[in-house]
This record gives C-alpha cells, structure tokens and sequence, in this order.
C-alpha cells in the first residue's frame, strides 16, 4: 500500500464513518459503522487495483491489518466522547447497549457476551475499567488498560471503547444513560456479588431510563485461567493454593468472615502520626563525605499505629474501640493531631484519648525517596509519656471495659505507652486478647512479648520471637513453642516477609504455613498490622488456625500494595482477593 496514514474521521453532521488514504486519488469511501466503512474501502482499494496497478501508487499488496488497525484505533475514545456519542445515538432513535467490566484476559465467554450485547441494540458501547480500580488483588490486571481496551475496539460486535477511572460503573451509567446496560448472568443475584455494586449500578441505569439485561451465555473465570495458565505464583504457592481451595471454597470462606460482623473490637496502643517526607537524594555533602544531601519535595500524613489498625478491622465488624494516648492540647505544646486522627478514623470506630500531662503526640517522620526507598527517620516522642495519674486512669479503664469485648488487641510498639501496670491490666480483663511487640529503632533490644503474662494470640516476625527468646540459632518451630509455651498462647503466628509465615496451632498440635501472596511490593510499612488486625479477628471469633493464617496473609498482600497507611483494609478487596486466589 501507498506510505500515507489510513485517516478515519465521523462527520459531525451525518454521523458516519468517513475514511481515506493521503496521495491515492480515488481512495475513499464511507459507512454508517466501522465494519461498513472497512468493507466499502477495501472494495474501493480493490477496484483502484484494477484500473489502475501503477506499482508507484499502490505498492504491494493492500494492508488490511493496517485499516484494521487504525480503524480499532478510532473506536477508542474518552468517556466525555463516548457520552456525546451515545446523546447523539439517541437523538437519531436508536439505542445505546452498554457493557462494562475489568476485561483482563478475553476469552469465549466474554465474546458470547459481547456478541449477545449487541442483539439488544444499535450500537454497543464499552467501558474497560483502569488499572487503578480492578480491585482483583496484587498483580492484577495482568494486561495494562490500553492493551484491554485495544483489544476489545479490535471486535466486530463493538463500536466504541472507553477507559472508566473509577471503581464502579456508576459514574459511566449517570453520564452515557444507556438505552440497555448488560450484565452476565453471574450477576443476576445481587446477593452473590461481592461488591454490592450491581444494586447500585441498577439503580443508576433506571434512573437514566433505560434497563439491565443479564445475558445467559458460557462463562469462564478470567482469574481461573490466569492461575491456571499464567505463572502468576511460584509453584509452591500454586500447589498451597491448589490444596486451600479444595478444603475450604472462597464462597465459603467470605461466608465465615461476615460471620464476624457482630464481634465488638477493642485495640490499645499508641497513636501515631506517621508522615512521608518525599525527597530527591542529592548525593554525598561536600565536606562531610558520610552525610546524604537530600531535595525535599512534600509532605504526606497517616493516621497510623493504632489508628490503622482500628481502621482494617472496622470494615468487618460492627464496633471498633480505639484506646490511644495523645500529647496534651494548649498554647505553647504544639499540635497533638486529636483533629486529624478523629477525621481519619472510619465512621465505627470509637476513639478514647488519653492526654499525656508533658509529652507530645508521637511523630515518625520518613524521608522517602521517589522509589519508596526509606532513606533517613526522626522520631518525636518522650520514651515515659504516661504519668502515674494517667496510668491509674487508663487502668481503671481497662478493667472497666475490657470485659466487654470480643477482642482486645494489642498492637505494642514499644514506645512507653504501654506501661508494666496497663500490661497487668489487659492480661487479666481481656477475654481474648492478642498481641504484638514491634522491634523497631525506638525500642531495639528492650521490648519482647514475654512482658506479657498471658495472651490468647501472639503475632511477631522472625527477629522479634528471637530476641525474645534470645536465641538466634534452633529451628523456628522451637523457638516459637518455648515462647508460646511462656506466654500461655493458643495460637502464635510468625511472619517471615517474602518466605510467607506459619501459625503453630497448639490446641490441636499442628504448624500451618502459608507463602507469600503477593506478586508486588510498594510498601511494607503497616503490612504486619493489616496481618495481625485480621489474623486475630478470624481466631478470636473462633475461625479455625489455617483459616486466619490465611486470611491475614492476603491482608498483609493487598497492604504492601498500599504507601504507608494511606488506605485501610475493607472487605470487598479481601474477598475478591480471596475469590481470585481461590478459583
């Protein structure tokens, strides 16, 4: 064919497709829809060919693939566009059918669905939803949001595609108004979908005046085919993940965690303020050679120790109880946060403060450079913030209360907050009780979990069970026994970072493991929290050991997906993760 671009316009007055080649008299031609407009031009190249074989003209055989190609380019619009399109479709008389989905890897199904889409109207618009919003767990999708799209404008069945930046087709369905909205049959029980969205987006679709049509067609799980045929896991994760579905099914297991909705959750600890300082290394000082230069760029805030924590549980159960201690408001003492906290706090979850008479509100300030990478931390705390008379309070407190709850959890950062007496106190008034004791810079060497007499559940990772039972060298598995066995623990997890984590079961004599579930890493700050908060509210609500192994390991893999704690865990990404995995 002639060197010159293949140009495919829609003329604004009359709607149709007009399409031609730059420098080929005569190359020309028109149709009410793509594939009308394809066919007329490749009849059109092929009459030129006859009357005319001038090598310098039209040189080489006619290259469909390219008129298909910009052709498929064409159907790709904006959703601004797409509206406009659909109004006009609508003012002529005709109807708009929509479809919309994640489209991650298109398969039969998908086609028959397409296809029988179509039947319901004139012209069949798509919306693909972006990378950001497909909410199917780390690593997905697996095809990156114009690659979906190309492919789906590259259907015959499908005149126009459109990248939706949003979690839901709402947004779509308010702006386009489609005569039809089609969804698979695996839809047509509201009931079974995860989400809760297809009640939302029905809504939308009547409001706008049109209807939803379910179709009956083949289906085929994209995410089965993916873990089937994509290496997205190890072998060693896909043979766990084999074994897991076949002893517990997802639908089942998303059935036991809304089972926990009535558990009431109680966490003690400390409130931080954790805040990212992103900066452009500079290199080395100039006089002193040991000293990193930095370019501060911006700061962002987190409400994060306990308060993240409160917020992953608060999608799963009806009440969250935050007790936390706070510097002292007034002139002269510098801010305390209390604001911000309360307005990063989901709407169940209950805080308690507690005012420290002299310290401040404690600050972990991170510089961060553009790859995540941790370059330098400033804390700001007093290592003995609680006084007697606070400590008497918030005792007082917890003997109180702690009774009341179905979980008392114990994020323990080894900052001062947690005093021996307030250990006493949640040792003996918490029903079930789970634990944390963090190995951080601020406390290294002086916090370990046998400061805890008693505690139902125990979470720590490989450096802080050694160190509490000061032994670096003998097998795990041993070294987490003698240290259940000294804080009386049921159960106790370890988690090992990319090498998974395993849980010892001592009521039935058994050790569970599980591997890393996620493909990606963009943070692991708060990943240990996301694990414990659901670890312990599965066993505390009297899930079996596996089971909340399980699940607080794909808590701790959407939470490295996540910068700091700039979002909580909720439970349409656990279960979908779950969903996905499981298939």
């Amino acid at each position: 064919m002639a060197d010159g671009e293949i140009v495919v316009e829609r003329c604004p007055d009359t709607g149709r497709f007009v399409g031609w080649i730059p420098g080929i008299p005569g190359a020309h031609s028109q149709g009410e829809s793509l594939e009308e407009l394809q066919r007329n031009l490749v009849e059109v190249i092929s009459m030129l060919r006859e009357d005319d074989p001038d090598p310098l003209k039209l040189k080489g055989p006619f290259c469909k693939d390219k008129l298909r190609t910009t052709m498929t380019e064409s159907k790709i619009v904006t959703l601004d566009q797409m509206a406009e399109i659909a109004r006009r479709i609508k003012a002529e008389g005709r109807s708009v059918v929509l479809c919309h989905g994640a489209f991650d890897l298109m398969h039969p199904g998908h086609i028959r669905h397409l296809t029988r889409a179509r039947e319901e109207g004139d012209v069949l618009l798509v919306t693909v939803t972006g990378d950001r919003f497909v909410n199917k767990g780390p690593g997905r999708p697996v095809f990156p949001e114009g690659l979906r799209a190309e492919t789906l404008a590259s259907l015959q069945c499908v005149d126009y595609v459109a990248i939706n930046h949003d979690l839901t087709a709402v947004p779509v369905l308010q702006k386009i108004q489609p005569t039809v909205f089609v969804k698979g049959q695996d839809y047509k029980d509201a009931e079974q979908d995860l989400t809760g969205n297809i009640t939302l987006e029905k809504n939308a679709v009547e409001a706008g005046g049109g209807r939803i049509f379910y179709t009956e067609e083949i289906t085929f799980s994209s995410s089965s085919l993916l873990n089937e045929n994509f290496n997205l896991f190890p072998p060693a994760t896909d043979s766990y993940l084999r074994r897991l579905k076949s002893d517990r099914p997802a639908a089942a297991m998303i059935q036991s965690l809304k089972g926990l909705q009535p558990l009431k959750a109680l966490v003690v600890g400390e409130a931080i303020l954790d805040e990212y300082c992103y900066s452009t290394p500079q290199g080395q000082t100039g006089k002193s050679g040991n000293i990193l230069a930095v370019q501060y760029n911006y700061t962002e805030q987190f409400a994060g120790g306990t308060l993240a924590v409160a917020n992953h549980l608060a999608g799963f159960v009806s009440e969250v109880t935050l007790l936390a201690g706070l510097g002292r408001p007034g002139p002269g003492r510098g801010p305390n946060h209390e604001a911000f906290f309360r307005k990063k706090l989901a709407p169940n979850v209950k805080p308690v403060f507690f005012y420290f008479e002299d310290a401040p509100t404690l600050v972990k300030r991170r510089f961060v450079d553009q790859d995540m990478n941790k370059l330098f931390e400033v804390y700001f705390h007093d290592h003995t913030p609680v006084t007697q008379r606070v400590e008497g309070d918030i005792r007082r407190w917890i003997e109180g209360m702690a009774p009341g709850f179905d979980l008392v959890l114990v994020p323990d950062y080894g900052n001062g907050f947690i005093t021996s007496g307030m250990v006493d106190s949640l040792c003996s008034s918490a029903r079930y009780l789970a634990v944390n004791t963090q190995l951080n810079s601020g406390n290294r060497g002086y916090h370990v979990v046998t400061r805890y007499p008693r505690a139902d559940f125990v979470s720590l990772n490989e450096p802080e069970i050694r160190l509490a039972a000061h032994d670096r060298h003998a097998p795990l598995e041993e070294v987490a026994g003698r240290i259940a066995d000294q804080v009386k623990a049921i159960h106790l997890a370890v988690t090992l970072g990319t090498k998974g984590a395993i849980m010892l079961d001592r009521s039935q004599g058994l050790v569970h493991e599980v591997p890393a579930l996620s493909t990606r890493v963009v943070d692991r700050i708060g990943a240990g929290d996301a694990f414990l908060a659901l670890s312990s509210l599965c066993l505390a609500g009297g899930l079996d050991a596996e089971t909340a192994l399980f699940v607080g390991s794909v808590a701790a893999a959407l939470d490295v997906q996540i910068v700091c704690n700039r979002e909580s865990i909720d439970p349409v990404g656990l279960h979908k993760y779950i969903t996905t995995l499981l298939k």
